[in-house]
């Protein structure tokens, strides 16, 4: 049977209230009660989640975030948006980074709960087949709002935010063949994941239209991380029929694209062509232009907040919202090639 803040009070000889000060860590408690009610909590062997799930349900004034990697600038323009948001209406944030982890995002709801936040805005992990029943059951279960930004859960009915992916991708390889390019290579992500699965489809449907076969050899599957963009960059320079051009599907792919790039001292667009997708600001400061699809990253963040809020201003309205933003293909002249 699940012990009560009552039945530890009872065993420490102190109030309710006291136990709930020193569980929260918050108001006055004499060293030798506190002392005392800690020795209790540790010989009943009481997890102090089982004590939380006791204590009031008051809800506090802070939201959580979850996102797969903090380093990446594409996440610090979502959570611009939601901070914006969220100091508007008083709210405050804990952000959890899960490094594309499925244990470390099961920990981070835990964690969240635990700390009996309002509601969370997640940006799943990419690994969307590990979504298993299990861990679907597991986020329904929180009984908290729940809202998706730029990321799917399979199966799941919650409310988000995404971009619409294969527009973007279908516009950078439609530029670059516009360009004369017919060998144009792409480094994706994970078909596990929807966002790299709709920007692979993007890029496909723009060969289909244009009669240009999608040639297997010239698709690589990377991870959304800087080194699987440095890696098969190096790869297709050492093709012997190397493509004229590369889509890079996502911001820090195309960093590593760019690093390998430098590296075999090849000129963009002078030898060879590349369009990537989300922006990268730290390149223009640098004097590198590159064309890029921008995902309106910041605007993402700031809908999903102001979807949480309403949420949570009616009640938990259980109606399921969407929202696709569209993206902009930003051309700065790298998607041409020159030396034909």
């Amino acid at each position: 049977m699940t012990a009560t803040i009552n039945d530890i009070a009872k065993a420490a000889g102190v109030s309710q209230a006291t136990v709930s000060r020193v569980l929260n860590n918050s108001g006055y408690v004499k060293d030798e009660t506190r002392n005392k009610v800690l020795k209790v909590i540790k010989e009943l062997n009481y997890a102090p989640s089982a004590i939380a799930r006791s204590l009031s349900t008051s809800k506090t004034n802070t939201i959580g975030v979850i996102v797969p990697d903090i380093n990446n600038p594409f996440f610090g323009e979502v959570i611009k948006g939601i901070s914006e948001v969220a100091d508007k209406h008083n709210l405050n944030i804990i952000l959890c980074d899960t490094d594309e982890s499925m244990q470390k995002e099961l920990k981070a709801l835990k964690l969240l709960k635990e700390q009996r936040i309002r509601g969370i805005i997640i940006t799943p992990t990419s690994a969307e087949d590990e979504y298993n029943s299990e861990y679907l059951t597991t986020l329904e279960n929180l009984g908290i709002p729940i809202v998706l930004v730029d990321g799917h859960v399979k199966y799941a009915t919650f409310s988000g935010v995404f971009v619409e992916n294969i527009k973007g991708s279908f516009e950078a390889t439609e530029a670059l063949i516009r360009a004369g390019h017919k060998k144009i290579a792409i480094i994706t992500g994970r078909m596990n994941s929807k966002p790299a699965k709709d920007r692979f489809l993007g890029y496909k449907k723009a060969l289909t239209i244009y009669n240009i076969p999608v040639e297997e050899r010239y698709v690589f599957y990377g991870d959304y991380k800087q080194e699987s963009g440095y890696r098969y960059t190096k790869q297709i320079l050492q093709m012997e029929d190397r493509p004229t051009a590369i889509f890079t599907s996502s911001n820090m792919m195309t960093l590593g694209c760019l690093k390998a790039l430098y590296e075999e001292k090849c000129k963009v667009p002078d030898d060879i062509a590349l369009i990537g997708f989300d922006k990268i600001d730290i390149l223009s400061i640098a004097g590198i232009n590159i064309s890029f699809v921008n995902g309106p990253t910041h605007e993402m963040g700031r809908k999903g907040m102001e979807m949480l809020v309403d949420i949570l201003n009616n009640n938990h309205n259980r109606e399921i919202k969407r929202i696709t933003l569209l993206p902009e293909l930003v051309l700065n002249g790298s998607e041409k090639y020159i030396n034909k």
